[in-house]
């Protein structure tokens, strides 16, 4: 079984309250809900971690070695500024997903660059909470090619 950790970072608790324009309106437990119902479909183990903390999101990267298979993260505001978050996604070499709620491409010019982006496999940007989908699906083809 395919083991997925997914990072949340900063702000991302606020879902549903937070620019429900840009973020769509579902609560971040409404998304874990809706991924962990996706990741028994595909016979996934997930673990999933939100953190507003830069410190805590790099520990749980660190500490998926051994264990996870693949990581899906929203770097959210460390999307744009994150070296830190950048070279743990590098050193760990676990296949990892970039994901965001919103097109950060068609948002202000400095949410546009993404320092964690080079070294992650993909990203998917824009679908709101159905970006976390199909990053889950994404990270299944990656770990168990031809599913």
């Amino acid at each position: 079984m395919p083991r997925v950790l997914v990072v949340h970072g900063p702000n991302l608790n606020l879902l549903g309250m937070r620019e429900p324009h840009l973020y769509g309106s579902q609560t971040l437990e409404e998304i874990d809900a809706m991924l962990r119902q996706e990741a028994g479909k595909l016979g996934i183990e997930l673990r999933i971690v939100q953190s507003n903390h830069e410190g805590d999101i790099v520990e749980a990267i660190q500490g998926a070695v051994g264990w996870a298979d693949a990581v899906i993260i929203n770097p959210a505001g460390y999307t744009h500024t994150s070296v830190v978050i950048r070279d743990v996604i590098a050193a760990v070499r676990l296949p990892t997903i970039e994901v965001h709620l919103s097109n950060i491409w068609a948002r202000e010019d400095w949410r546009q660059k993404s320092v964690t982006a080079p070294v992650c496999a993909g990203v998917i940007a824009g679908f709101q909470a159905t970006s976390y989908l199909l990053a889950l699906h994404a990270a299944k083809s990656m770990v168990e090619p031809g599913t």
